[in-house]
């Protein structure tokens, strides 16, 4: 099961000329993709997003809405994976690190089938994000994940108490220092990025080709390890740790009948993007660069296991915006909204309307929480007093849509594919009180901001490769009807003759099969 992280799926077609053999070209030629599929949720982030991978659930019911949200009671920040109950092995733990699946509140396939098989099957998951590997591993899986000031790939006491022998002669190697000191440069001549838009374009992180790898200190560091989030060497590590894995723990060598999952999620292209965004030479060249890991990767599996073994799906948690100041170059209606600003505004609008200072009391992406403490010592109605405040964002600059707590909470949003999206995305105790939709092409930022982002229920970032490459199992080609990431998890099940998890409501890709594979 492979993840990765930011992946719009126009990006994946838009270089496919460019492709060697071996990664996206052989899946999208040996394997079944689908054009019209998707993140089906509005708060398209990496942790809904993973976690909707092998659950085939939304939001609304497997609890991780967004990455970080606020506790309805103490306003406190809450990380998707923190758990204080649980730290890393060998490594600083601060208090909001991701450690454990506990916000998770679903099963997920691999908890199905490791049920189903008495814990024969192994569920093993990789990722340069905590939460990215958690999240596929769900409760009964083992997550590793990148240390960033270590370099080293780490698990935490959730999983085990110390670590397998393989992982620490990984960790004793030091793969993460080889690359100290290299540059991230383009892989082909400057033709082949010429639709790009140039390093240094308004809106995007200072800086470029060439990326250097290295550190004030002049030997590796924290610093070092940290930028090797951005490009393509983090990438490679996963994928190499995920080798030593599939070795360490002999996956796919189960006894007839019993499948293992490995899940690798590969975090870099979301840096990437993130800085630099989707339309520029540095997210075009990591596609490139990525291709290319993919590609080794599936010849070292057909050696260790053979693909005739293996059935493998690539997907993404979310796709991305450009930067506003490309889409105004394409002259779309696009700007950077500042979520402080437009809340200190709407406080004095709420404090104008029923005499009560700060009613609008937090911001979390892309929620207002109202003070119903508050309301309740002045004889405020709840009802009037969000109806007020979404009355008033509805007209906001940059605004297209406001839902308030009592419209989600009685599924009264208009029957359309928005008010689906945001319904499905809205978590009765977590979930803010106003659920805020932008205009396409704008996203919440600072004003002075750069880089790109995602996490809107527009196409740009809901529309995410699915593909599912397996001789025995796969029909090849592309596939017209429209999918859903949580399609994935009954699919699988299906395929693993295992019950789907509990709360899955994704139909089996049957269009995708070989005949006579579920029978």
């Amino acid at each position: 099961m492979l993840v990765v992280d930011g992946l719009p799926q126009d990006q994946v077609l838009k270089y496919r000329d460019q492709y060697g053999q071996g990664g996206f070209r052989r899946l999208l030629e040996q394997g079944a993709w689908y054009g019209d599929a998707h993140q089906a949720h509005a708060v398209t982030v990496t942790a809904a997003g993973h976690s909707a991978v092998l659950t085939g659930t939304y939001p609304y019911q497997h609890g991780i809405i967004e990455n970080y949200w606020s506790d309805r009671a103490t306003l406190k920040s809450i990380y998707c994976t923190e758990d204080s109950a649980y730290t890393y092995i060998g490594e600083e733990t601060k208090p909001d690190s991701g450690t454990s699946p506990a916000n998770l509140r679903v099963n997920t396939l691999g908890d199905e089938l490791r049920k189903q098989t008495a814990n024969r099957a192994k569920v093993i998951t990789v990722s340069g994000k905590d939460r990215g590997a958690i999240l596929l591993a769900g409760k009964a899986g083992t997550a590793y994940m990148y240390m960033g000031k270590s370099g080293h790939f780490a698990s935490s006491t959730y999983y085990m108490k110390e670590h397998p022998e393989w992982q620490k002669r990984f960790t004793a190697a030091n793969p993460q220092d080889r690359f100290y000191g290299k540059e991230w440069r383009p892989l082909l001549e400057d033709v082949a990025y010429a639709g790009d838009a140039p390093d240094g374009s308004p809106g995007m992180n200072q800086g470029g080709f060439p990326f250097s790898y290295s550190s004030k200190s002049g030997k590796p560091d924290a610093e070092y390890y940290g930028k090797l989030y951005t490009g393509p060497y983090l990438d490679e590590l996963t994928l190499e740790f995920a080798r030593a894995a599939i070795d360490g723990e002999r996956l796919g060598h189960n006894p007839a009948g019993v499948a293992d999952i490995l899940g690798i999620s590969l975090s870099s292209h979301d840096y990437v993007n993130h800085a630099y965004g989707p339309e520029s030479r540095m997210s075009h060249d990591h596609m490139l660069r990525l291709d290319k890991l993919l590609a080794a990767f599936f010849s070292d599996l057909d050696q260790r296991v053979g693909l005739d073994n293996t059935l493998i799906v690539l997907t993404a948690d979310h796709g991305f915006a450009n930067t506003p100041e490309y889409s105004r170059s394409l002259h779309r209606d696009a700007e950077r909204l500042d979520p402080k600003k437009m809340m200190d505004i709407l406080n004095d609008y709420l404090n104008k309307q029923f005499g009560v200072a700060k009613l609008a009391v937090k911001w979390f992406h892309p929620n207002v929480m109202l003070d119903y403490a508050a309301m309740e010592r002045q004889g405020l109605n709840p009802e009037q007093v969000e109806k007020a405040a979404a009355q008033f964002l509805q007209v906001y600059p940059g605004i297209t849509n406001a839902f308030t707590r009592s419209q989600l909470k009685a599924k009264a949003l208009p029957k359309t594919r928005l008010g689906m999206l945001v319904q499905r995305g809205w978590n009765l105790e977590r979930s803010g009180d106003i659920v805020l939709v932008t205009k396409p092409y704008w996203y919440f930022s600072s004003e002075s901001a750069r880089g790109a982002t995602h996490g809107s229920p527009y196409a740009y970032d809901t529309n995410v490769p699915l593909m599912l490459m397996g001789g025995p199992w796969i029909k090849p080609g592309k596939i017209a009807p429209y999918a859903e990431v949580v399609d994935i998890a009954p699919t699988l099940a299906k395929l693993l003759h295992v019950a789907p998890p509990a709360t899955s409501e994704g139909r089996v890709l049957s269009e995708a099969l070989k005949a006579g594979v579920l029978q």
